[in-house]
C-alpha cells in the first residue's frame, strides 16, 4: 500500500503525560498497524517540539515528529495527566487544539485529556468523561457537557473520550474495532494478551 493511501493517529506527547494514557494506546494501535499493515493504518507519536519528554512518573519517551511536523492526521489522541492542567490555560496549545478539531476527523482522549478538550471548547453539547476524580472538573469547564461518570469511554461520532489511564486501552480497542473491524480489535486483544482480572 503506497503511503499516500496511509491513514495516521498520532499520540501527543508532552511534559507529564501520564505514562498509560500514551503507552496503553500505543500497545493496541501499534499492534495492529504492525502486524496489520494491510489495514492501511500507521500511528506515531508527536511532542511540541519532537524532542523526548519526561512523563508524569519519570519515564522518558521520544517522538516521532514535531506537533508542527507531522504528517496529516486522520485522529489524534490526546493522552491526560499532570501535564495537562497548566495546558488548560495556555492559549498557544488550545489554539493547536482548535486547528488539529479543524483538519482530524477524529479526535480522541485519555483521562484528563478531555479536560484539555472542553478548555479548547469542542465538547460543548456533547458527552463525555474522564477519570473519575476529574468529573467535577470536567463540569466546570464547561456545564453544557454531558458528563458520563460511568462510562469507560464514549463515543460521540467525531469525538472520543475515554476514562482514566487503564482506560485508554479499552478506548484503542474499540478504536480497532470501528476503524478496522471487531474481529480485528478481537485478534489485537489476544496478541496483547488483555484480559482483565484484576487480583484485588
Amino acid at each position: 500500500m503506497g503511503e499516500e493511501n496511509v491513514k495516521r493517529i498520532g499520540i501527543l506527547l508532552f511534559p507529564d503525560v501520564e505514562e498509560l494514557d500514551a503507552v496503553g494506546p500505543w500497545e493496541v494501535l501499534s499492534y495492529w498497524t504492525r502486524n496489520f499493515p494491510a489495514d492501511g493504518w500507521q500511528v506515531c507519536c508527536l511532542s511540541p517540539d519532537g524532542e523526548p519528554v519526561t512523563c508524569a512518573k519519570g519515564l522518558t519517551i521520544a517522538a516521532h515528529h514535531a506537533a508542527a511536523e507531522a504528517p496529516a492526521l486522520d485522529v489524534l489522541l490526546h493522552p491526560g495527566g499532570q501535564g495537562t492542567r497548566p495546558q488548560l490555560t495556555d492559549e498557544r496549545h488550545l489554539e493547536w487544539v482548535r486547528e488539529q478539531r479543524r483538519t482530524v476527523p477524529l479526535m480522541t482522549s485519555v483521562c484528563t485529556g478531555s479536560l484539555v478538550y472542553a478548555a479548547a471548547g469542542l465538547l460543548a453539547g456533547r458527552p463525555a468523561t474522564t477519570h473519575w476524580a476529574s468529573l467535577e472538573r470536567l463540569a466546570e469547564l464547561d456545564p453544557t457537557i454531558d458528563v458520563r461518570a460511568e462510562e469507560r469511554f464514549v463515543d460521540d461520532g467525531d469525538v472520543v473520550t475515554s476514562a482514566g489511564v487503564s482506560a485508554g486501552i479499552d478506548m484503542a480497542l474499540h478504536l480497532v474495532s470501528r476503524l478496522a473491524s471487531p474481529e480485528r480489535a478481537r485478534q489485537v486483544r489476544r496478541g496483547i494478551q488483555y484480559d482483565p482480572r484484576p487480583p484485588v
